[in-house]
């Protein structure tokens, strides 16, 4: 099934590590959802009878939200697209953001997946990243959304935060797996261009952690999630039997999406399934608000996705998540992976960096450590 995202680029206040478009003024707030609501018009032709199976609401700060918003966009988008009866429905949240009666109304909006952006349970770390809460709103989001009846929690944690000790990453996972979410994604912290972060790290205020430091802690998140029963099926997430992320692994396997919002991006294969498109809205909430004003879609830039780039992204997303199939690469795009990379699989093998289930090519939890090189290896 189909999936459907939606960029609510409102923050309180901007997190110094984060590059995704966001903008603390929410003032707008409204306009946006007149524009966002006359996008989502635009793109009903796409309909007919396609079947959306999932929705998520990402930012930006979704949270920050009413309920009275966020059912007004699922009204807008029931109204244009065909979504499914079980489609799996999902909210970013941020601690501090949110009430019991707030969580107890996105709930009762058909919303059933909440991802809630921890990022550490220490204030020291939190911070360091600009984060708006603290250690007991954490604890408190968490309660707060089961006493709603959320049955579907992931929670975001980051490791190698500047200055953050092994031992303490093991605290955060030793309270996470205590919390027993059916979730959990654990993304090594990047110092992304143009970030706060990145100009304090230049200028010497800020030092990283060592790649080895890093890479323990890894290893740490994979052992200890692994051994609480939790799947890794990317490269940064984890989850419970039955409840991998279904919107993500979506983007994972090339099926076609539509993005709503400023910097929102989209996909939609071809109809022989060996190409697609892809369009990404323009950054920037003031452009995004007047092209919609005026009747045109916001979108910033495309490109088309030939059958080369549909083979190096299907062998790259499957090796960073569940797998390659093998099988399906001969059938959908006409490459046989283990006859063209005869020597390089043999060598993944045999260095236990792979391994082959059925006809899948799968990383081990050692070829996850070096996952970007091993693609950059079997690469058409």
């Amino acid at each position: 099934m189909t999936s459907l995202y939606i960029h609510i680029p409102f923050c309180e206040r901007k997190c110094l590590y984060c590059d995704f478009y966001s903008v603390t003024d929410t003032e707008r707030v409204e306009d946006f959802l007149g524009a966002l609501a006359q996008e989502i018009a635009l793109q009903k032709y796409r309909s007919g009878e396609v079947v959306f199976g999932t929705v998520f609401f990402g930012g930006g700060t979704p949270s920050l939200q009413t309920p009275a918003q966020v059912e007004r966009i699922l009204s807008e988008l029931h109204t244009a697209f065909r979504i499914a009866p079980d489609a799996e429905i999902t909210l970013e949240a941020n601690p501090g953001t949110v009430t019991g009666e707030k969580l107890r109304a996105f709930s009762s909006l058909g919303i059933n997946r909440l991802s809630i952006g921890i990022q550490s349970f220490h204030d020291h770390d939190l911070k360091a990243l600009g984060r708006i809460h603290d250690r007991a709103e954490a604890f408190r989001c968490v309660d707060l959304a089961r006493a709603a009846g959320f049955d579907n929690i992931s929670l975001d944690l980051i490791y190698s935060i500047p200055e953050q000790t092994l031992a303490e990453w093991e605290d955060n996972l030793r309270i996470a797996v205590d919390l027993a979410p059916q979730h959990i994604a654990a993304y090594s912290l990047i110092v992304e261009d143009g970030t706060p972060l990145a100009q304090m790290v230049g200028a010497g205020e800020v030092r990283m952690n060592s790649t080895d430091l890093e890479a323990e802690m890894y290893e740490r998140a994979m052992e200890r999630l692994g051994a609480h029963g939790y799947e890794h099926y990317e490269v940064s997430n984890y989850a419970l039997p039955g409840f991998r992320c279904r919107h993500n692994g979506n983007y994972w396997s090339h099926i076609d999406y539509l993005g709503f919002g400023p910097s929102a991006h989209s996909f939609w294969k071809g109809s022989d399934g060996t190409s697609g498109r892809r369009w990404w809205n323009v950054a920037d909430l003031s452009t995004y608000l007047d092209r919609l004003k005026g009747g045109i879609l916001p979108v910033d830039s495309e490109e088309q996705v030939g059958l080369k780039e549909m083979l190096n992204e299907r062998i790259f997303l499957g090796l960073r998540s569940s797998g390659v199939d093998l099988s399906e690469l001969r059938r959908d795009l006409g490459y046989d992976l283990k006859t063209k990379q005869a020597g390089t699989v043999q060598r993944l093998l045999e260095g236990q960096m792979a391994l082959l289930d059925g006809d899948a090519l799968r990383l081990t939890p050692k070829g996850f450590l070096l996952c970007d090189e091993i693609c950059g290896r079997l690469l058409p």
